[in-house]
């Protein structure tokens, strides 16, 4: 019986990748191939081009942006085998997802889980046709680490809340429409007096004051709320439900953050094939530079070895019905290795992996500086790895505080 099955699973793939082909032969433009998802980068969303719009518009009428999010909210509806499919055909274009962010990543799969049916109508779709902009309402001046101790309130006035307080480090704040945030709704319990609610950027008391990073672009915000309206239907779950539902989104981003995610997705060309550009090759087309040659093929091997790691991680915990702790493992490995890797491509280019500006550095030596400072913060934002480490220790590991 399974035999006689096996072509017909086949041949249904084979049409769906042929169906994928054609919808890129007739939709993605030409002039964006090797392009990225500006949506997706920290330093802000540029004027979207008419041939990016057209490009957007097309896969979040499919729903393929997300692809695997039920049909019924926008999504693609796809199996995992369909999905990875259309990874592999988007690849072999040259194309990128126009569909992403922080809509994508978190906000998304976390109200799939918590959110009413009248939220998920009412904010899915728009995620899945990459209009709207989302940030992130979490961390506050004296609530970082110990973020349960945040203390926005949010003031019961009947038929809305009134949100006042200070949220830092909120990224992308000045471009987003909609912020996912976690208020205290009850002052007498730490952690059972959080709600998670969602808040017009636009909405009036609302002001957004950008930080200038180190590696010179403002990714990051500080944001004040002043006697902000927040109308009763944006609370997500229950009053009191803030920090578990907080902590099921954290999961996901940490496995975005981590290579599981995104950041596999952009590491791009291998530090092998960018060495050869700099460095001298012998007669087999190998690096001269031994040293260089092992501490390349070595972060490789732990790269890739780490990538797979993550996918059947990944894998196993959709299984379960969604991301687990083991996003911690991840988090903390993956931004590692990527700091690893930003530190080994200044190595290879020597002075050229060291510039700032002017005409002697090309666009790709400048932004690979500007990644290699930036993502000192990777091991911070989203739970730093002492964080991380105490959520292994506890509920991976299964090891107890001691009195």
């Amino acid at each position: 019986m399974a035999t006689q099955l096996e072509p017909e699973v086949h041949s249904d793939e084979d049409a769906f990748r042929t169906e994928v082909q054609q919808f890129l032969a007739k939709n993605f433009p030409e002039e964006l191939k090797g392009k990225g998802n500006a949506l997706a980068g920290v330093d802000g969303p540029t004027e979207e081009t008419a041939p990016q719009k057209s490009w957007r518009e097309a896969m979040g009428e499919r729903g393929w942006g997300t692809p695997t999010w039920p049909k019924e909210y926008g999504g693609g509806g796809l199996t995992k085998k369909q999905a990875r499919i259309l990874d592999e055909e988007l690849a072999k274009a040259g194309a990128y997802n126009p569909i992403g962010g922080m809509g994508v990543m978190m906000f998304g799969p976390t109200l799939l889980e918590y959110g009413s049916e009248e939220q998920k109508h009412e904010h899915i779709p728009a995620i899945c046709r990459g209009e709207v902009r989302w940030c992130q309402g979490y961390s506050e001046p004296n609530a970082g680490s110990d973020l349960a101790n945040l203390q926005t309130f949010a003031e019961d006035k009947g038929d809305h809340y009134l949100v006042n307080g200070q949220k830092t480090w909120t990224s992308g704040g000045q471009w987003a429409d909609k912020c996912f945030a976690i208020v205290r709704t009850d002052k007498s319990d730490k952690h059972n007096g959080i709600s998670f609610m969602l808040i017009d950027m636009d909405a009036p008391g609302v002001e957004v004051r950008p930080i200038t990073m180190i590696s010179g672009t403002s990714p990051f915000c500080e944001t004040f709320f002043t006697d902000v309206k927040v109308p009763k239907k944006n609370l997500v779950g229950e009053e009191g439900q803030g920090w578990t539902i907080g902590k099921r989104l954290l999961q996901h981003e940490r496995t975005n953050i981590s290579g599981g995610g995104s950041m596999a997705r952009a590491m791009g060309q291998s530090l092998g094939a960018i060495a050869k550009k700099y460095g001298e090759t012998n007669a087999d087309g190998e690096l001269a530079d031994p040293v260089l040659r092992d501490k390349i093929a070595d972060f490789e091997i732990r790269w890739n070895s780490f990538l797979l790691t993550a996918r059947r991680a990944m894998e196993e915990s959709k299984a379960q019905g969604g991301v687990s702790e083991i996003s911690s493992v991840l988090k903390k490995v993956g931004t590692k290795l990527s700091q690893e890797r930003s530190e080994l491509l200044i190595e290879i280019r020597g002075l050229q992996g060291l510039g700032w500006d002017g005409d002697d550095f090309t666009d790709g030596e400048l932004e690979a500086v500007r990644g290699w400072l930036f993502g000192k913060a990777t091991t911070i934002y989203g739970g730093s790895t002492e964080i991380q480490n105490n959520i292994i220790a506890k509920r991976v590991l299964g090891m107890l505080d001691h009195q």
